[in-house]
């Protein structure tokens, strides 16, 4: 079983900083996909960033040149450094793990104030 457990939401004014966090236990196979997903109210989850094992990373469009998602292996932990911070971020944020199945973290609420 693997267990993800993420950290660093909160509150923050538009144009500030946030740094997420989320470290992997249990039985992760070396080669794997970590990322961060969103859910806002009343929407779809949708894919924030993601980083392979290898280094490739993915951004959706909205949050590129804004958000750095950065992972260390030896730590099993994946990283999303947002800034710029806009109202329209404001989600709860999960950490994700593929490795031949899906894992998902409890979530961790982002807030963004105009």
């Amino acid at each position: 079983q693997v267990h993800l457990v993420e950290s660093g939401g909160g509150s923050v004014q538009a144009g500030g900083s946030l740094r997420l966090s989320c470290l992997a236990s249990g039985r992760i196979f070396s080669i794997n996909r970590m990322g961060w997903y969103r859910q806002a109210p009343g929407k779809r989850r949708e894919s924030v960033a993601r980083i392979t094992n290898f280094g490739n990373t993915n951004y959706t469009d909205s949050v590129k040149g804004r958000f750095t998602i950065s992972r260390d292996n030896a730590k099993n932990t994946v990283y999303l450094q947002m800034n710029s911070l806009k109202p329209e971020d404001t989600a709860v944020y999960y950490c994700n793990l593929y490795s031949l199945r899906e894992y998902w973290g409890q979530g961790t609420q982002v807030t963004v104030s105009s």
